[in-house]
Formats: structure tokens, C-alpha cells, sequence
């Protein structure tokens, strides 16, 4: 299991990169469950845990409004199967990387494919 968590995007973006993800891979939230502004000057940080199989569902590629900032964070194995189907849907940017003995993180900024 990996979580992955959004900042930097609009409600609409960060719905939409984590509809991509629930099409490919099972999740914590359910279809109805999408991110919601909350009163106040506060970033936005919206995130959801996903369980990637060998078996997932291929994505296409998707358009975004904005940038988004995406952090995933999980075992090796899910983290490199998460950032397959981001690099699929969306153009990705690589900010950077931390490794334990059985954990990653991975930081990246997506935006549409040109």
C-alpha cells in the first residue's frame, strides 16, 4: 500500500489525478468521495491510499488545469507501479527522492502531456 498525497492543485485537479489512480489501482475512497475546499487561507493537502495489483487497469492520458505536487510515499514496488500510471496520464517531473530499507518517497509535479 502507498499513500499519495496532493498539494499545489485546484479541488478539480487533484479529483482528476486521483481518478486516474482509482481506475488503475484499488483504493481507500470510494467513487463518490472526491476533494473539497475547506474555509480558510490553509493549502489544501488532499490524499488516499492505494493498493497497486500486477493486473491494473492502463490509463490514458489526461488533462489538467494547473501543475499538482504529488508526494508518494510506500514500499518500492507500489511507489514505481504508482508512478508508471502518472507517467502514463500526465507529463511528470521528478523533484526528488528518499529511500529506507523498505520504504520510498518519491516527490513529483504533474501537468499535461503536450
Amino acid at each position: 500500500m502507498a499513500t499519495v498525497s496532493l498539494t499545489g492543485a485546484t479541488k478539480e485537479d487533484a479529483a482528476t489525478v486521483f481518478g486516474v489512480l482509482r481506475t488503475a489501482f484499488p483504493t481507500d475512497r470510494s467513487a463518490d468521495d472526491v476533494p473539497q475546499e475547506q474555509p480558510g487561507d490553509n493549502s489544501a493537502v488532499w490524499s488516499a491510499e492505494f493498493e497497486p495489483t500486477p493486473e491494473r487497469i492502463p490509463t490514458d492520458p489526461t488533462s489538467l488545469e494547473g501543475s499538482v505536487s504529488a508526494t508518494l510515499q510506500g514500499d518500492y514496488v507500489t511507489v514505481d507501479q504508482l508512478f508508471e500510471a502518472l507517467s502514463t496520464a500526465f507529463a511528470v517531473d521528478h523533484w526528488g527522492a528518499a529511500s529506507g530499507d523498505q520504504e520510498k518517497e518519491v516527490d513529483l509535479r504533474l501537468t499535461t502531456k503536450r
